[in-house]
């Protein structure tokens, strides 16, 4: 009898983690893990690595985006349900486009999610992205053959998976973290800082994720590692994230990124891993450490 697959993120989403998993697994902690925090969760995927191998005893997962979280709702309560709304949908762009049109709140939970779900898979390169009113506004991808929507025994294997100890919430990312402290994992995968001045923020949610709150993320951050957990961030290499997380260990990685809509603008960048863990930050200015109540 084979050996059923592991849990995969059901999503696809830019920016994901897929590409990088080793060198996020290099550097986490060997051992195991009390409570894994993420709350910026996008697809999971360090997630849904980490509960394969039982790397942790619980999870918190967060992200502002509430049609997202609704989504890992309805596959932990309702998975046979949600895969039979997904069989109801073809793959074509008047599909698309009539779902498009429709806002989240316009359908029931099952019927939400697979809306979420048939979107992201069919839209062009994986892109969630909203408006400011809310509007889903990615336009229908360029198909050589028709992408698969329904993947039926990953999202079982999902729903398993986020009914063992698995909080999830949509709020601020600190209300997620809170009670994090030693023997706990934060990973902080939060939409990056502009790579320069002209770039803008991949806003995923209609609230947008400014520049303050990367100097209050950068402050909870130090706050995490002062109380004794284990704090892992990802951000774009730049002279303001390195400013932020300075006296902390930095690792700079290189990762493909395909969201611009020319393809000849698409490439490797230069990200940042900043490690936090008791006893590694180098002691600096109280100066130039990040006031989270300043900054908030």
């Amino acid at each position: 009898m084979a050996k059923e697959a592991p849990a995969r993120p059901f999503l696809k989403w830019a920016g994901g983690k897929t590409q990088i998993l080793e060198k996020l697994l290099a550097i986490l902690p060997k051992g195991g893990i009390r409570t894994y925090f993420e709350p910026f969760v996008g697809g999971g995927a360090l997630f849904f690595t980490l509960a394969a191998q039982g790397r942790f005893e619980r999870a918190v997962l967060n992200d502002f985006n509430r049609e997202l979280m609704d989504c890992y709702r309805t596959i932990r309560d309702f998975p046979d349900d949600l895969i039979d709304q997904l069989k109801r949908l073809p793959v074509n762009k008047e599909t698309f486009m009539e779902l498009r049109a429709k806002m989240p709140h316009d359908f029931g939970p099952t019927r939400r999610a697979a809306r979420t779900i048939y979107l992201n898979k069919t839209g062009f390169n994986g892109l969630f992205r909203v408006n400011k009113k809310g509007e889903f506004n990615v336009p229908y991808g360029k198909w050589k053959n028709p992408p698969k929507v329904l993947h039926a025994a990953n999202l079982r294997a999902c729903a398993e998976v986020l009914n063992r100890f698995v909080a999830l919430l949509s709020t601020d990312f600190a209300n997620a973290v809170k009670g994090a402290g030693s023997g706990d994992v934060v990973y902080f995968d939060s939409p990056y800082i502009p790579l320069n001045a002209t770039s803008n923020f991949t806003s995923y949610t209609s609230d947008g994720f400014t520049l303050d709150d990367q100097h209050r993320l950068a402050a909870y951050f130090r706050e995490l590692v002062k109380e004794g957990a284990y704090v892992l961030a990802s951000n774009s290499d730049t002279e303001t994230t390195r400013e932020l997380y300075k006296g902390f260990e930095m690792h700079q990685i290189q990762a493909r990124r395909c969201i611009n809509s020319k393809g000849n603008k698409r490439g490797n960048v230069c990200e940042l891993l900043i490690v936090g863990r008791r006893g590694s930050l180098i002691e600096i200015s109280e100066e130039s450490t990040p006031d989270p109540q300043q900054s908030g």
